[in-house]
């Protein structure tokens, strides 16, 4: 079976050997990602936006492997603050509201970086 990789040209990618996302079959796994534009933080100190910006950047991983956004029948949200879980929710729900994947969203001590208030994980299945 193919193994497609999509890179994005992160520095992290080599130093920590993953890519954005990986297809095998129908399936893609998109990796843990965060709101990042240009290589700067997009959204700072703003959940909802930040969600947004890391929704945009799942749906074009899922597009460069073949897929599309109403494939992802998973997400995992962590969020750093639990205050922030209406925020997060607004904006995956303007996404996902007719796809409604599985999902979880679960608070944690700390992310890699203070600026980053949340990180997704993405799984879609293509089925066309």
């Amino acid at each position: 079976m193919e193994r497609i990789k999509v890179k994005t040209g992160a520095p992290w990618e080599d130093k920590v050997g993953y890519c954005r996302a990986v297809r095998v079959g129908n399936t893609i796994e998109v990796s843990g990602t965060v709101s990042l534009l240009d290589g700067e933080i997009y959204g700072p100190g703003d959940p909802y936006l930040q969600t947004k910006r890391i929704l945009e950047i799942i749906s074009e991983a899922i597009k460069n492997a073949g897929g599309d956004i109403s494939d992802v029948v998973r997400t995992r949200m962590y969020i750093t603050d639990q205050s922030h879980w209406q925020e997060v929710g607004k904006a995956h729900g303007e996404v996902f509201s007719d796809i409604k994947p599985a999902t979880s969203m679960i608070v944690i001590k700390a992310l890699i970086s203070p600026e980053y208030l949340v990180e997704i994980e993405a799984t879609a299945i293509v089925c066309t």
